[in-house]
C-alpha cells in the first residue's frame, strides 16, 4: 500500500513539472518607451547645466524601454515639443499668477534630435540636448517640455502613463558661485531702524549671468514678488578675491557702502569619504537699496549687511564635475 502511494505521488509530481513551462523568458510586460525624468515638488524634473557663454554644453536625457525581456528590434523613437502640457501645468498649479508661469525655452538657447535611435538588445538610450543659454534672463523660470510623439507607423509605444512619455525639464544653469546661499548671516534693516530686529532669510538664491557673475534679490526679495525683476543686484567674482556689486535699475538707489570679498575652502566629509564640501563665503556685504513698489508713492530705504554662504557636494568618484555635483 505505501509504495502505491509512492508511485501516485512521483505520478502526480512528473504531471505537474510536465506542465511547467519557461514562460518566465517571455515578455510580461509591453515594452513602452518612456523618458527618464522624474517630477520633483515644482512639477518639473529640475537638470543642472554648466553655463559657456560661447559654448554648448551638452545635456543627456536618458529614455528607457521598459519589459521583462530584452528589446529585440531598432527602434527610431520621435520626440516633439510639447507646449500643451506645460501650458495645462501652470494654470493647474499657478491660476491667475502669470509671473509664476514656467517659460517655455526659447529655440536659441537649446538644439535637439529629431529622433533617438534605440538598438536591438539594448533597454536604454540617451537624447543628447545642446544648450547655449548666453545672454539668458534667470528672472524667468524656464522649462524645455518634450514628448515622445505617437503614430500607428511608428515601431514603438510610448509608455501610456503621461508622466513618463513626457518630460518637463527646468534648466538650472550654474557656474562656480551659482546656487542657494544660506542667508542667516545676512542682516537687512529699515533705514533708521537699524538697532531693531533686522529681518533674516535661511536662504538667498543665485542666479546665473555669466562664467563669474550671478545675481540675486535685494534684501529679503525672492521669487514670491511679482516685481522682482526691478530688483536684482549683480555680484562679479575677480581673480584677486574681490567682489563687486551693481545694479541696472536706477530707481532703487542702489549704493554700496564697502567692498565686498570672497573665500574659498574645502574640507572631505567625515561620513562619506569620497564627498567633498566646498564652501563660498562672501564677506564684508554692506549696500543700501529702495524698495519704491511695495508701497504705492512711497520709498522704503533699506540697508543689507554680513555675509553669504555656499556649501557645494562634489563626489570626486566621478570624473566629470558637472556629473559629480550633489544637488
Amino acid at each position: 500500500m505505501k509504495k502505491t502511494y509512492i508511485q501516485l505521488w512521483l505520478l502526480s509530481l512528473l504531471l505537474i513539472c510536465g506542465g511547467c513551462n519557461d514562460e518566465w523568458k517571455d515578455e510580461q510586460f509591453e515594452n513602452f518607451i518612456s523618458f527618464k525624468a522624474p517630477l520633483g515638488s515644482e512639477g518639473v524634473s529640475n537638470i543642472y547645466v554648466r553655463y559657456k557663454s560661447d559654448q554648448k554644453t551638452s545635456f543627456q536625457l536618458p529614455l528607457i524601454v521598459s519589459g521583462s525581456a530584452i528589446n529585440d528590434k531598432n527602434m527610431s523613437v520621435h520626440i516633439g515639443i510639447d507646449s500643451d502640457t506645460l501650458s495645462v501645468l501652470n494654470f493647474e498649479r499657478f491660476q491667475n499668477r502669470e509671473d509664476f508661469y514656467y517659460r517655455k525655452l526659447n529655440d536659441q538657447y537649446f538644439s535637439m534630435p529629431s529622433t533617438v535611435e534605440v538598438k536591438a538588445g539594448e533597454n536604454t538610450a540617451l537624447m543628447t540636448i545642446d544648450f547655449t543659454l548666453k545672454d539668458i534672463d534667470m528672472v524667468d523660470k524656464w522649462v524645455l517640455p518634450l514628448a515622445i510623439k505617437e503614430d500607428a507607423s511608428y515601431n514603438y509605444i510610448a509608455n501610456p502613463r503621461k508622466h513618463y512619455r513626457k518630460a518637463l525639464l527646468r534648466i538650472n544653469p550654474f557656474n562656480d558661485y551659482s546656487g542657494t546661499y544660506s542667508g542667516t548671516a545676512l542682516k537687512t534693516s529699515m533705514e533708521g531702524y537699524e538697532n531693531e530686529t533686522p529681518i533674516v532669510k535661511s536662504e538667498i538664491k543665485s542666479y546665473v549671468v555669466n562664467e563669474n557673475t550671478i545675481f540675486f534679490y535685494a534684501g529679503n526679495i525672492d521669487e514670491e514678488r511679482q516685481d522682482r525683476r526691478n530688483y536684482k543686484i549683480y555680484a562679479t567674482f575677480n581673480a584677486t578675491g574681490g567682489v563687486s556689486f551693481r545694479a541696472d535699475n536706477p530707481s532703487i538707489k542702489f549704493n554700496v557702502n564697502k567692498d565686498a570679498s570672497y573665500t574659498i575652502s574645502e574640507q572631505m566629509d567625515a561620513v562619506r569619504p569620497y564627498l567633498l564640501r566646498r564652501y563660498i563665503s562672501i564677506n564684508n556685504i554692506d549696500y543700501k537699496f529702495t524698495d519704491y513698489t511695495m508701497v504705492p508713492n512711497v520709498d522704503i530705504n533699506y540697508k543689507v549687511t554680513g555675509s553669504l554662504t555656499l556649501q557645494r557636494r562634489l563626489n570626486t568618484e566621478i570624473p566629470d564635475e558637472d556629473q559629480s555635483i550633489e544637488w
